[in-house]
């Protein structure tokens, strides 16, 4: 895909987030846009940073770690947003700001060992298994508040907010039900002192939704940079 369709994609993407937002009283940049460049070419991150992007997701290390060190003078900000395994961590902990899929404590404290001492606290959200299923990870909501204020203990790491990947809806009403899950979850955390600020929830298929539901950031693959490439 060429830099005049991702201008196009990333224009009418904006306009959409914009009129959700609008329609949720709320403003459009209360939500950011992460763009999921996993899959993409380094070719097509260099285009999408040009159009202004600076937030950028990636799953596979094999994958980001070349982009990374490639764009390293973009000052882009890189979100890891794939399942997170204990032998992986320690590149993680060293080249990204952002982790969304946390989902248990030994994990948490690998990444809280391995942050470097240079850097900031890693950020870092909490993956909540809304609807269950076995095929997907995250905490079991009614397992969040004791693992939350077990990372708040944690150096290095700072818990940001709250991150799901709900079980798939084509109605709007049903997809908002789970974002909606997912806010109350968060605002419950705040209402016994946690400091959240973040949702991250919110994909190509259905982020107006999550906007409509308090979304504060939406994880944008297909719908930007178009199919993935074959590999």
């Amino acid at each position: 895909m060429g830099p005049q369709n991702l201008a196009q994609r990333l224009h009418e993407v904006r306009e959409r987030m914009a009129r959700a937002a609008q329609a949720a009283g709320r403003s459009a940049q209360s939500v950011t846009l992460l763009a999921v460049s996993k899959a993409q070419p380094q070719a097509s991150v260099v285009a999408a940073a040009d159009l202004g992007l600076r937030d950028f997701g990636e799953s596979y290390l094999n994958e980001a770690l070349p982009k990374i060190a490639a764009l390293q003078e973009r000052e882009l900000t890189w979100h890891f947003v794939g399942r997170l395994q204990a032998n992986k961590t320690r590149p993680i902990a060293e080249n990204f700001a952002w982790v969304h899929a946390l989902d248990r404590l030994k994990i948490a404290e690998r990444l809280a060992a391995q942050r470097p001492f240079h850097a900031p606290p890693l950020n870092v959200c909490l993956q909540v298994n809304l609807g269950g299923e076995a095929s997907k990870g995250g905490v079991a909501p009614e397992e969040l508040g004791p693992l939350a204020q077990a990372l708040a203990a944690l150096p290095r790491l700072k818990l940001r907010g709250l991150m799901c990947l709900p079980p798939p809806e084509t109605a709007a009403a049903r997809q908002r039900h789970w974002f909606g899950e997912l806010r109350h979850l968060r605002d419950g955390l705040n209402a016994r002192g946690a400091q959240l600020d973040t949702l991250s929830m919110g994909m190509s298929d259905d982020f107006e939704a999550a906007i409509a539901e308090g979304s504060t950031l939406v994880r944008l693959g297909t719908v930007l940079f178009g199919p993935r490439p074959v590999q």
